[in-house]
């Protein structure tokens, strides 16, 4: 089982936790692409913590639409990831959040 985090993000902010990188790619033509070629594609990752929600105009939460546990795809943020017990997380508002996996 997994450790529970000791974080709570804020607001309408989503704590994830990015899914392993792959390696390089081999063509059939030999052509090597490493993995730093793939910038701009979406990175997949769990859910591990959200926020309360953002707040409307007259004061009151609105829900999220991400849950923990929830697979998304979101753009890498530019922000460096944070580093807990050697693991890398992102903290994203969670309209950085592009997909939910259905």
């Amino acid at each position: 089982m997994a450790k529970k985090l000791a974080l709570q993000p804020l607001g309408d902010r989503v704590l994830v936790r990015p899914a392993e990188k792959s390696g390089e790619k081999k063509l059939a033509s030999g052509i090597i692409i490493p993995p730093s070629a793939d910038k701009e594609k979406l990175l997949e990752g769990e859910v591990v913590a959200v926020g309360p929600g953002k707040r409307n105009d007259a004061g009151e939460r609105m829900a999220m639409e991400v849950s923990v546990g929830d697979t998304v795809l979101f753009k890498k943020p530019w922000d460096e990831p944070i580093k807990v017990d050697g693991v890398e997380y992102y903290v994203l508002s969670e309209s950085d959040i592009s997909l939910i996996e259905a």
